[in-house]
């Protein structure tokens, strides 16, 4: 059993240093000929079936207005290989540069919305608004992931995870239980 170590009192506002779960992601959007790509690294999980993801996307964002007003995203994962990238696109206006462009990603198209898709990433989650209705108070969406692309290897992609203050892990290795798992909760 592992070892009950003391505690120090923490600042809640940094609390997401240790209950940030997912790995970064690049939120790629278009509406009326503009597009771009935002680095998010909050989005959590809702439901299984229909696959439910939500997100908080800051209204002053340039991402805002351009999935608000067309009701379509593509989550992105990018892997280590992309941490550059993932940095710059964070601090960069996407209303005033086209992204792609700036940080040499290739925008593809996606089978069923009209935001582009972006080629150098591991997978693709091309998603519809589902529920906009925590958006005005909250900025919070929930997504309807409606085609899923995923490269076949690595089957466990390094990815990165934002602790805050500019500091990112890398997910680590790979502990497999499943055999302690019931058949039908896999």
């Amino acid at each position: 059993m592992p070892h009950a170590s003391d505690k120090v009192n923490f600042p809640v506002e940094k609390a997401r240093r240790y209950l940030e779960p997912g790995p970064i992601v690049l939120v790629s959007s278009a509406h009326n000929d503009q597009r771009n790509i935002m680095t998010m690294g909050w989005h959590s999980i809702m439901a299984f079936s229909p696959s439910l993801v939500g997100c908080l996307i800051s209204a002053g964002s340039h991402s805002f207005e351009l999935v608000r007003q067309s009701g379509e995203c593509v989550i992105n994962l990018p892997t280590t290989a992309l941490t550059d990238e993932v940095i710059g696109i964070g601090n960069t206006s996407g209303a005033v540069t086209d992204k792609f462009e700036r940080f040499g990603l290739t925008a593809g198209p996606a089978q069923q919305v009209g935001a582009p898709l972006i080629r150098e990433c591991h997978a693709h989650f091309e998603c519809r608004l589902f529920d906009d209705s925590l958006v005005d108070r909250y900025n919070f969406f929930i997504w309807e992931v409606i085609t899923a692309q995923v490269a076949e290897t690595p089957i466990h992609p390094q990815t990165l995870h934002y602790t805050g203050d500019g500091v990112f892990m890398v997910s680590g290795e790979v502990i497999d239980r499943r055999s302690q798992f019931l058949p039908e909760m896999l």
